[in-house]
């Protein structure tokens, strides 16, 4: 399948936004000595950023209870729904080959402005870092690397102009779908990087959540299925 047509706006360096995560433990869906999964809320980071103000995150509070625990991979901070954690470095490493061999389902549940046409389709739109807007992504067709999307329609709301898509990133790269979503004119409402000003403004969040998630168990080699309903 062809890519699609590409909508890339020319945006102003990003606006630094005040961090104020959310108190309290995610919860913890499953937890053995190998693996943790959890539930990440929007506003948290999945790993400390850069500054004491910014320590706070996910992996800091399981630790309280697991302080073996070590991020195999992440979800941007505004994003909510399934994180895997391992328990120390051998999990640690086998759960990250997983990841790179792309043996780890994943689906998130969006709500875009519009509706993507055809209602089931493929984004293939290569990615680059935006250096002076960082850290915005672009797309590059030649510079950038390989990405690749499905996406299919849940529902669309006539009333007010939005789709709830179920999104399937088969490549892993930063803001993945969050770009794919505007490159081709559907930007994820509330997002802060890269939709316009209206659709941005059109909720109290970003409307992004990691709601399924499967992989086999590094011990035991039994597949494993988890599902989180999205909170919006």
């Amino acid at each position: 399948m062809h890519s699609p047509p590409f909508v890339q706006q020319r945006a102003d360096p990003p606006t630094p936004i005040a961090y104020s995560p959310p108190p309290g433990l995610p919860p913890i869906l499953y937890a053995d000595d190998a693996l943790l999964i959890v539930e990440k809320p929007s506003g948290l980071l999945s790993v400390p950023g850069r500054g004491p103000g910014h320590a706070d995150c996910l992996l800091s509070r399981v630790h309280a209870l697991f302080p073996d625990a070590r991020i195999v991979h992440r979800l941007d901070m505004a994003t909510s729904g399934l994180l895997v954690l391992a328990r120390g470095s051998e999990m640690e490493r086998r759960l990250s080959i997983a990841f790179q061999k792309r043996q780890v389902g994943k689906c998130y549940l969006a709500v875009v402005a519009g509706r993507p046409t055809p209602d089931q389709g493929e984004i293939r739109l290569p990615l680059i870092t935006d250096w002076p807007n960082r850290p915005r992504q672009k797309v590059a067709p030649e510079a950038g690397k390989a990405c690749f999307t499905e996406y299919a329609v849940v529902t669309h709301r006539p009333e007010d102009g939005t789709s709830r898509v179920a999104l399937i990133p088969h490549t892993g790269r930063s803001h993945q779908l969050r770009v794919h979503m505007q490159a081709i004119g559907h930007p994820i409402l509330g997002d802060e990087l890269y939709a316009d000003p209206a659709n941005r403004d059109a909720a109290p969040r970003l409307l992004l959540h990691a709601t399924r998630l499967s992989l086999e168990h590094p011990v035991s080699g039994q597949r494993l299925s988890f599902d989180s309903p999205a909170p919006f």
